[in-house]
């Protein structure tokens, strides 16, 4: 078993909800952050390693997996492509403002816990590994936010160049015949469509919305 599909869309484009759908779809296990800050946060090593430039051993990493999305999947899709060139790409995409906001409200406002919250932990930590361990995966998570927005996500203009200019450097770099630019608003029918598959007699995921994900305790 390898992967078949690659997540390429940033945070906050309905990676979750297209997590579901291709594990609805027969794609799954789907790799998510959730797997990894959720079920193993211990193995954070793996993706230090593949950030570093070392050699790492995909093949047994995500051994039972069919997909891929999310962070810290999508910043290194060109890897993927190269470990697994039979699977097809997917660039989720959302309007633009709609993601600025979401990702703000969301992902950089998690990323600056409160004074009450911080202390809380802080007295938590000793006592509990796992804590300290999800800890560890957002602060190497919160490297790939220094590298996407070097000037600070407050310079809205640089951010949204930043999501252009990711987008079209997916549609570029992938194949035409490989790369479905998708908005899950869309529904099934193009997704089913580009992965060669019957549409469900079901209705589209829609998870992980901004109230779900500030809901979500560590």
């Amino acid at each position: 078993m390898s992967i078949k599909v690659i997540g390429a869309g940033i945070g906050r484009t309905g990676t979750h909800s297209l997590k579901l759908a291709l594990e609805e779809l027969g794609f799954g296990k789907c790799y998510h952050m959730e797997n990894l800050i959720m079920d193993h946060p211990e193995r954070v090593s793996f993706w230090k390693d593949l950030r570093a430039g070392k050699e790492v051993d995909h093949e047994d990493f995500f051994k039972g997996y069919q997909s891929a999305v999310d962070v810290p999947v999508f910043p290194h899709y060109k890897q993927f492509i190269q470990w697994y060139p039979d699977a097809r790409v997917i660039l989720t995409v959302r309007d633009p403002e709609s993601w600025y906001k979401s990702f703000g409200d969301t992902i950089i406002r998690s990323s600056r816990p409160s004074m009450g919250k911080i202390v809380r932990m802080s007295l938590r930590l000793p006592f509990n590994k796992t804590l300290r361990q999800r800890l560890s995966v957002l602060r190497f998570a919160g490297a790939y936010l220094k590298d996407f927005f070097p000037k600070g996500f407050e310079n809205k203009e640089a951010a949204l160049r930043f999501y252009h200019d990711w987008n079209q450097a997916v549609i570029d770099a992938v194949p035409k015949e490989k790369l479905l630019v998708y908005n899950l608003k869309e529904g099934w029918e193009p997704l089913c469509r580009f992965l060669n598959v019957p549409v469900p007699q079901k209705e589209m995921p829609h998870s992980n919305t901004t109230d779900e994900f500030l809901e979500r305790k560590m």
